[in-house]
């Protein structure tokens, strides 16, 4: 890191603002060895914010899948990855925390065609069937010890249901990939044991509003209605909870990232750290300047 770069430098702010204990970083590039996020954790550590454990793994955007999967003659295309991506790790997926990482399970190498009641057979050359993954970047289920007890981070980040075309393979793609998380909660699991722990969080950009914009809907309020979750919808300054400042009025302003705790837990604070005029040290500039995304947080008692 040169300590320059004003993306990376407003990054820093909002995290030094958030001050949280396992924070989940999006659209932020992956390497092989680690390196960003070692960079990363030291970069913090030398400002007083000790993230002596973080996991960043390989992710599926801009890994090419070897086929034309989006009809457009060629196979090379960022489209054509299993994640829409220019290079391999662009846009991916971070785990920073004070806790130790116990046990890791990535499931982002499953095929979109082998989640029960999959769409991946409507929109998907039939070549790539048993090679295209159903998750666009990653998903984990990240087991950190907290005091000695073990809380589940369910990392998550899922297709944009729009640039595609009429037969909205974007769209299902993605609501595949929220109803996979359904199942897991449900006792399915795309391998090995069940899921079974009752403490845990759903996390990550779902990239679907319940009420407004693209996508399948019903499919992310069912998630958010699961038996075994709870929607603390985090709020901003003037009470709305839209996450992403977009352009309005199309796609307007929507809530595509959350934090879902298991039902079990207590929850305290939930925001959406979304400048309002009254920060202090400019930090509305640094909350807009790293993403269009706004940095989610929830306050649990464990």
């Amino acid at each position: 890191m040169s300590g320059d770069d004003p993306q990376v430098l407003a990054t820093l702010s909002v995290i030094a603002a958030a001050q949280a204990d396992i924070l989940l970083l999006q659209g932020i590039d992956s390497d092989a060895g680690g390196a960003t996020a070692g960079a990363l954790a030291g970069v913090l550590a030398e400002r007083g914010l000790a993230y002596p454990h973080h996991l960043s793994l390989p992710v599926n955007s801009g890994v090419p899948t070897g086929h034309d999967i989006d009809g457009d003659g060629i196979s090379t295309g960022p489209r054509d990855a299993h994640g829409y991506g220019w290079f391999t790790g662009q846009g991916g997926m971070m785990l920073l925390s004070r806790f130790p990482v116990e046990a890791v399970r990535d499931f982002s190498s499953f095929l979109w065609a082998d989640l029960p009641d999959s769409s991946a057979a409507l929109v998907t050359p039939d070549e790539a069937l048993d090679v295209l993954r159903l998750h666009s970047v990653a998903a984990w289920d990240v087991a950190v010890l907290v005091n000695g007890r073990p809380f589940h981070i369910l990392a998550s980040h899922a297709s944009t249901p729009v640039f595609d075309g009429p037969e909205d393979r974007n769209g299902l793609r993605n609501a595949d990939e929220l109803r996979f998380w359904s199942l897991y909660l449900d006792g399915w699991s795309p391998n090995g044991a069940a899921f079974s722990s009752p403490d845990f969080a759903l996390m990550g950009t779902l990239n679907v509003d319940p009420e407004r914009g693209e996508g399948q809907r019903e499919t992310l309020r069912n998630l958010l209605a699961h038996r075994a979750l709870q929607d603390p919808r985090p709020t901003r300054a003037d009470g709305g909870t839209a996450t992403a400042d977009w352009t309005d009025p199309v796609p307007g302003d929507l809530r595509v990232d959350y934090i879902l705790p298991s039902a079990n837990l207590a929850v305290g604070a939930a925001r959406v750290l979304w400048p309002d005029g009254t920060e202090p040290d400019d930090l509305g500039e640094a909350v807009e300047t790293p993403s269009d995304h706004r940095l989610v947080f929830v306050d649990i008692d464990f």
